[in-house]
């Protein structure tokens, strides 16, 4: 039957898919860790150049857990200053891991040589610093959230580490992506359910805020976008990840075993599986795209 099966996609000029490519349906989520792996504030999954895989607050909060993504084992990799604890994990061009610290309400630096932790910036005007994106200039942008009063703001930090405070007075800002041509910035209000873009000058400025899109029910979490431009958004309490277009078209929603999903990456060797923290199991699903 294989022969036969090969014999016809030769015939017809196809190529038949993979095993890794056919073991698994698309959209399909299932597990990579088991259950209860992490604290409840599981968050920001990220990779590093050499393909190490990274979760926050693994076994407690205050940690950076690194996982292997083929046996979903993990082990702590650096443990925080007492009294801190990460939201996301995020790499500038050197290579170095930068976490916002929202107990502490700094942008923390790890030199992944030494594992040595140290603040990178600090400003007492900071909520709780929650969520970073990084430009290929080395800018971060940081969604700073004031949970209590459900509002919020928005941070640039420069490469000199000094905090540009680029707009206050929102609802509780949360997940924040650039596109991948570092033009657009989409920052989510998770309580208002509400997703806005701006326009992304040369020097980081941001300008022309628009409604993206917006929900009415559950909340809003981690936001990535995809090689085409797509915006997927962590859709807290609804369990599932909802993929839009640049234009603000919903593509599809992709179901999620467990309903509180907080963040998301792409990964594997063509960035065609999507690694998600869900809160709820304390633990990392991940589907084929």
């Amino acid at each position: 039957m294989k022969k036969y099966l090969l014999l016809l996609a030769m015939v017809a000029g196809q190529r038949l898919p993979s095993l890794a490519q056919s073991a698994h349906p698309l959209y399909e989520a299932r597990d990579l860790t088991a259950e209860n792996m992490f604290s409840v504030n599981i968050e920001g999954p990220n990779f590093d150049k050499a393909g190490n895989f990274y979760v926050v607050n693994f076994q407690k909060d205050g940690t950076v857990g690194k996982i292997n993504t083929k046996t979903g084992e993990g082990e702590i990799f650096i443990t925080l200053p007492e009294g801190s604890v990460a939201n996301s994990v995020n790499f500038n061009s050197k290579g170095d891991m930068l976490l916002p610290d929202f107990k502490g309400h700094n942008i923390l630096i790890v030199n992944m040589k030494t594992k040595k932790i140290s603040v990178y910036t600090h400003s007492d005007k900071f909520n709780q610093p929650n969520d970073l994106c990084i430009n290929k200039r080395d800018q971060i942008f940081a969604s700073d959230p004031a949970w209590a009063s459900n509002g919020g703001q928005i941070w640039r930090i420069d490469p000199n580490r000094q905090p540009v405070l680029l707009e206050t007075g929102m609802g509780t800002t949360n997940g924040i992506i650039l596109s991948p041509d570092e033009k657009t910035l989409y920052v989510n209000e998770s309580v208002q359910r509400k997703v806005w873009k701006y326009d992304v000058d040369k020097a980081g400025n941001v300008s022309n805020k628009t409604l993206f899109t917006s929900f009415p029910d559950y909340g809003l979490d981690g936001m990535k976008c995809d090689e085409a431009g797509n915006l997927y958004i962590a859709r807290w309490g609804k369990g599932v990840i909802a993929i839009f277009s640049p234009k603000g078209e919903l593509i599809r929603e992709v179901p999620l075993k467990g309903k509180q999903c907080s963040n998301l990456i792409f990964g594997g060797k063509d960035r065609k599986t999507v690694y998600v923290t869900l809160q709820d199991r304390k633990c990392v699903e991940i589907f084929n795209r």
